[in-house]
């Protein structure tokens, strides 16, 4: 099973040597390492900015994605998204493309307590409420979110094997019933990619923002949705649903969605345990459903 292994450490040298030679005026502001996961490095820029870099070539085109349609997406949405606010160009320091990006005033959601996360849970959905319309033709193809469920059986099943995970047969029987429901027969939507609760910011109780589009894509929401099961326990994924005026199709995919995201997200727990705990929640919830 493929690592996604760093090809660039994003040093805090490195950092400030990009700032400087593209963005001067941000150069001297404190920088601090704010973490680094599958796809970029981020560095906090002063108090209310922050640096992302693309950490693999195949993220690169991520970054384009959300510098392109960021600002599209973002007045339509009812919390903040990080538009980028500064453009960073390949160079012979740096071969890919990068941004500087609001820095939001909140915790990941995956920080803080399930049960208190219903709370806010019409508030996301309201994100998708605002999202979830009919996608430009140049919308950016991602082959691997907002596609039929039932192509992902094959690699589903690679991922159990190699987990060896106690209820890997219950979870491929269970994603096989709800993946038999019945397709997604209309338009292409706006898509967000990658809603787990790593990408909500929350901030006194309520949805402060929601972070990473780089997914971003269109096609059947139920990809989208399957953060009912990854973020949410029961109490918060009732509040959810019933924002959305989804048919139990869409919701049955949803769930499927839900229990193969559940299990990529386990696939490096050593050097990504908070997405692997992620994965165990969802695994637990969308069983129990």
């Amino acid at each position: 099973m493929v690592h996604p292994i760093p090809e660039i450490e994003v040093t805090e040298d490195l950092a400030r040597r990009l700032l400087r030679e593209q963005h001067p005026d941000l150069a001297d502001l404190p920088l601090t390492w704010s973490g680094t996961g599958w796809d970029n490095a981020l560095w906090r820029v002063g108090e209310h900015l922050a640096a992302r870099f693309p950490v693999r070539e195949l993220a690169a085109p991520l970054v384009t994605h959300e510098q392109r349609w960021l600002p599209v997406l973002a007045p339509w949405l009812p919390v903040d998204v990080p538009v980028p606010v500064r453009v960073g160009t390949p160079s012979g320091t740096y071969p890919w493309p990068w941004s500087v990006v609001p820095w939001f005033d909140a915790v990941a959601a995956h920080r803080t307590p399930v049960a208190g996360r219903a709370a806010w849970a019409p508030q996301l959905a309201d994100v998708f409420v605002a999202l979830h319309r009919p996608a430009a033709d140049d919308a950016p193809v991602n082959p691997f979110r907002g596609v039929p469920i039932g192509p992902r059986e094959h690699p589903l099943r690679e991922r159990l094997d190699h987990l060896d995970l106690a209820d890997g047969d219950r979870v491929l029987e269970r994603w096989r019933a709800l993946a038999a429901a019945p397709p997604w027969d209309g338009p292409a939507l706006w898509l967000h990619g990658d809603p787990h609760p790593a990408n909500l910011l929350v901030h006194d109780g309520r949805l402060r923002a929601v972070i990473d589009f780089g997914d971003v894509t269109s096609g059947d929401p139920a990809s989208d949705l399957s953060t009912a099961w990854l973020t949410f326990d029961g109490e918060g994924r009732a509040a959810f649903r019933d924002r959305l005026a989804y048919d139990d199709a869409t919701w049955r995919r949803a769930q499927a969605w839900a229990l193969h995201m559940a299990v990529v997200l386990q696939m490096h727990p050593v050097d990504h345990p908070t997405l692997a705990e992620i994965g165990r929640h969802g695994i637990v919830q969308a069983l129990a459903d």
